[in-house]
């Protein structure tokens, strides 16, 4: 590892260094969901690759309903910029179909094993 944040290529070359959050706390119980999208935004502002997991009742962080969302006020601040990086979420399967998303946010579901390549391929990880 080179300077922070970056990683050596094959050549020595440094390259932006691939970030994956995975957030799996259900925001309407904890605020720890929108702390981890916050710390997502600025990990992802940079030259980083970010990549955002959103498990189990998390995705409700890209409902159109965010009412019952603990610290929704500081949620409403940052999501539009999370549209303007195009910073990528990465879903569990049936996540549409469970959630009412807001389908403005570059989002994919991905079968359970393609989340688990996606997290140990990562140069790093937090998980919230």
């Amino acid at each position: 590892m080179g300077a922070i944040g970056l990683s050596h290529s094959t050549s020595g070359d440094l390259l932006p260094s691939s970030i994956v959050v995975v957030i799996q706390e259900d925001p309407r119980k904890s605020g720890r969901a929108v702390e981890a999208l916050r710390i997502a935004l600025g990990l992802g502002s940079g030259e980083n690759l970010m990549t955002v997991v959103l498990l189990n009742q998390a995705p409700l962080l890209l409902s159109e309903d965010t009412d019952d969302i603990v610290d929704v006020d500081i949620l409403e601040k940052h999501l539009p910029v999370f549209k303007e990086l195009n910073i990528r979420f990465l879903l569990e399967q049936d996540s549409r179909s469970r959630f009412s998303l807001d389908t403005d946010f570059e989002m994919r579901e991905a079968a359970e094993s393609d989340i688990a390549t996606t997290i140990a391929t990562a140069d790093r990880v937090l998980v919230f």
